[in-house]
């Protein structure tokens, strides 16, 4: 397996950073980092999206960054030349699949039901996005990972902190947290980032404690 796409599935965690101001988006991974999560992913309507996935990728180098809502091929490309290690897609768009892995870059590909999931992975994804996972919760992940099991499921859509073991029981290799973690529709200060250490650290205990049962 790709060390890349190990260290993804060993942190559990990817954050979804999405609706930031481009001045905070540093500060942010750097309080995530501190609590311990080390993927972050920063959507691409972001504003300057390529300087920041290129900015934190290369201050915070153990860090995993990379692109979110990737609709299409051109994107996918922008976003890898800018330095994005993976390629995270609401949908699963074949061309953007098999772009992202011409460039030896990680595909997470967008799916919800199972038809969907198995073309993903045929395609050449190496991780499928599950979302909305809330929309049938984590009993849906159990049951589509018991007839597939060779195929890495991230549960992404409405997980918190009440949930997140029960996906991750549940067959998730990993969980993608979007503003149940990251909330950038408060004001980012001192006081929110030490909040989102905490919060980071409280998921990644989550995490841990799920697999060891």
């Amino acid at each position: 397996m790709n060390h890349l796409l190990q260290e993804i599935q060993d942190n559990g965690i990817v954050a979804i950073i999405r609706g930031a101001k481009p001045e905070n988006i540093l500060d942010i991974a750097k309080a995530l980092r501190e609590g311990g999560v080390k993927t972050l992913e920063i959507t691409v309507e972001t504003p300057r999206v390529l300087e920041l996935i290129s900015q934190v990728s290369q201050q915070l180098d153990d860090v995993i960054v990379g692109a979110g809502t990737v609709l299409d091929s051109e994107t996918a490309r922008a976003a890898i030349m800018a330095g994005a290690k993976f390629i995270f897609s609401p949908t699963v768009d074949v061309d953007t699949i098999r772009l992202t892995k011409r460039y030896g870059v990680i595909s997470i590909a967008g799916a919800l039901t199972p038809t969907e999931i198995l073309k993903a992975y045929e395609n050449g994804s190496d991780v499928i996005k599950v979302f909305p996972a809330n929309v049938f919760g984590p009993t849906y992940l159990k049951d589509v990972h018991g007839p597939l099991p060779q195929i890495p499921l991230m549960p992404t859509g409405g997980i918190n902190l009440s949930n997140i073991k029960d996906y991750i029981q549940a067959g998730g290799v990993a969980a993608g947290l979007g503003s149940a973690l990251v909330d950038t529709k408060k004001e980012i200060n001192d006081e929110y980032l030490a909040d989102l250490t905490a919060k980071a650290k409280q998921y990644v205990e989550a995490v841990q404690s799920a697999r060891t049962k």
